[in-house]
């Protein structure tokens, strides 16, 4: 049997050859999710994603399943406590922000949607990109400097430009997988996924 053609960075580790073929560069609209993948990616500053990707499953534990209004009411005893947990990052102020990004979340949810302000810098629709190589590949772009400008004004922290591309390829903002990947086309023709 054919292996699969994929995206270079995936390797063939089962999680991340799962991950890029089940959830990276898929439109994901879901508002829960998309706070989730952003506050992952906060989390990852600094670290590889294949780090945070073997931690999902004990962030998700730790932060309530990433539930924005849950996490929104998280005090000094949750901070105290998530800062004892061996499973995620230990960061006093990668937490803080996370909490404050979901009091912040509930802010935009409550108005417009928080898919919709996020969607609405690439107008709705995946950016669909036909990079050839991983060193055709940005680590930001123009649109990605406003989502990070926008967020931070809204008051989400360890969200720069870079991370705000690294969350727009994840949520299929923008199609990154390569041209000689076999899911450039299925994830350009993605409408939405959950995780």
């Amino acid at each position: 049997m054919e292996q699969l053609k994929r995206c270079p960075w995936c390797g063939d580790d089962p999680l991340y050859v799962a991950y890029h073929d089940e959830e990276w560069g898929r439109p994901q609209r879901d508002p829960q999710a998309l706070f989730e993948m952003l506050m992952l990616e906060a989390f990852q500053a600094g670290l590889s994603w294949y780090t945070i990707l073997k931690k999902r499953p004990a962030f998700r534990q730790a932060f309530a399943g990433f539930a924005p209004e849950v996490v929104a009411n998280f005090g000094t005893d949750d901070v105290n406590r998530l800062l004892a947990d061996a499973g995620i990052i230990r960061h006093r102020g990668k937490i803080e922000a996370t909490i404050v990004g979901a009091q912040k979340w509930l802010e935009i949810e409550s108005k417009d949607g928080f898919s919709n302000f996020i969607w609405g810098f690439v107008d709705g629709q995946p950016v669909q990109n036909q990079f050839a190589t991983m060193a055709e590949v940005p680590a930001e772009t123009p649109v990605s400097a406003r989502l990070s400008k926008a967020l931070k004004a809204e008051g989400f922290k360890f969200c720069g430009p870079t991370i705000s591309y690294a969350f727009m390829q994840a949520t299929g903002m923008v199609n990154d997988h390569l041209l000689g990947c076999a899911h450039h086309a299925q994830a350009a023709g993605a409408q939405g996924v959950s995780c």
